[in-house]
């Protein structure tokens, strides 16, 4: 696997030539290690067995900063750091794209070995760790960006909005029909949900194989997660492919690149923060259960505009003496998120399954939060350490063999 960022047309290759390796792009792969926590923070209400509780329930002893915090969360992260994830994904798929033509390899077989690995990884993730991966998704969403490497960026970017209108078409639907229709539990409905509760709790507070076979269970909720979350990810692809192509990224501090990245961050907060506030309002609380599903959708739909004022308003950032700072700082864990994130799950784990502590639906929310920001924070010390001294991180490394297999690992 080459590094995965580049700056610069790509060069034409001659076989005598000694391409030199490019440098990296600091704040991609900040803005990588910004969304790193985001999904973490998001992950760990999941394994730790708060994620969809409603208001006065958001853990076994809910406090008031329970509440709060788990209500930010919900209107501030979920759903927005997966899709800034999607969208670097996609940047970077052009810069491998690169990367195999300085080489003077072909791309279609370097590509598909790395989706394989990914996909691997992603099935032992979601069956020893976390059922909720993200890996396995984008191994088999990656191919459509394979299939399509050879469009028009412009024609591309037309693809990734239709592609949001007919899912945010299909999203309205469904959040209208559901709004029309009680969706109020008779009891049998609520003492079903209570014994599906029960036994999740049990089974991770179990064994080893408790745990597995748990995580296991959940893959028909994760098939249907794919389903719905499918087109959202596809459209960051492309618009991350698109970027990647026109080197939006690589030079951000141009007046006119300035301009249009505070219109956008401004536009996107506009937009997105109202649909965040919904959505937390719906799955937490004020609103009734009646709403939980539509004001869901509502804060889905608008997650994308969010995502983007996080990343305008980074870059914006990035280009002060501060931000180039803080920049610094995240760029380490970035450049090693999938090592990174596997971490994050085993760590949650240890801490909420029978593997450890079986802590699941013991913690209330702010505690859990905070022990992720904690280890968020040793995770960027680590990754600091760890990229002073070497190029990859470990399961980069992995993935860089498999990527590259049978041919000779390019030298810096």
């Amino acid at each position: 696997m080459k590094r995965p960022e580049t700056i610069g047309p790509t060069a034409a290759i001659e076989p005598a030539a000694v391409m030199p390796r490019p440098h990296r792009i600091v704040e991609v792969d900040a803005l990588r290690g910004f969304a790193l926590c985001g999904i973490f923070l998001a992950n760990v209400l999941v394994m730790s067995g708060l994620d969809g509780l409603r208001e006065g329930s958001a853990g076994p002893t809910a406090s008031g900063l329970d509440q709060v915090a788990h209500w930010l969360v919900m209107a501030l992260v979920q759903t927005k750091f997966y899709l800034l994830f999607s969208f670097l994904f996609g940047y970077s798929f052009t810069l491998q794209m690169d990367a195999a033509e300085r080489d003077g390899a072909p791309f279609a077989p370097r590509m598909l070995r790395r989706l394989l690995g990914l996909f691997v990884l992603g099935a032992l993730h979601a069956v020893l760790l976390y059922p909720g991966d993200i890996l396995t998704t984008y191994a088999l969403l990656g191919l459509v960006l394979l299939a399509a490497r050879a469009v028009d960026p412009a024609r591309m970017w037309r693809a990734a909005l239709r592609v949001y209108g007919v899912v945010a078409a299909l999203y309205l639907l469904l959040g209208a029909a559901v709004a029309l229709v009680d969706t109020g539990e008779g009891d049998e409905g609520l003492t079903a949900s209570a014994a599906s509760a029960a036994g999740l709790t049990a089974a991770y507070r179990g064994g080893p194989a408790d745990v597995v076979r748990a995580n296991m269970d959940a893959w028909s909720d994760t098939l249907t997660g794919l389903l719905m979350m499918g087109g959202m990810v596809v459209a960051a692809f492309l618009a991350g492919f698109v970027a990647g192509r026109r080197r939006l990224l690589a030079d951000t501090g141009t007046p006119d690149r300035t301009a249009r990245l505070r219109r956008i961050c401004l536009w996107g907060l506009a937009v997105g923060l109202p649909g965040g506030v919904l959505m937390a309002a719906g799955t937490v609380g004020p609103l009734g259960a009646r709403w939980e599903i539509p004001a869901f959708i509502l804060g889905m739909l608008t997650a994308p505009a969010l995502s983007v004022a996080y990343a305008s308003g980074l870059l914006l950032w990035f280009a002060t003496p501060r931000g180039a700072r803080l920049a610094a700082r995240l760029a380490p864990a970035g450049r090693m998120a999938l090592t990174n994130y596997l971490a994050q799950s085993l760590v949650m784990a240890l801490v909420f399954t029978g593997y450890g502590a079986a802590l699941y639906g013991r913690v209330g929310a702010a505690a859990v939060l905070g022990g992720a920001l904690l280890f968020y924070g040793f995770q960027l010390a680590a990754s600091a350490w760890l990229m002073s001294r070497h190029r990859l991180g470990p399961v980069e490394r992995l993935l860089r063999a498999v990527t590259l297999w049978g041919r000779p690992a390019p030298r810096c």
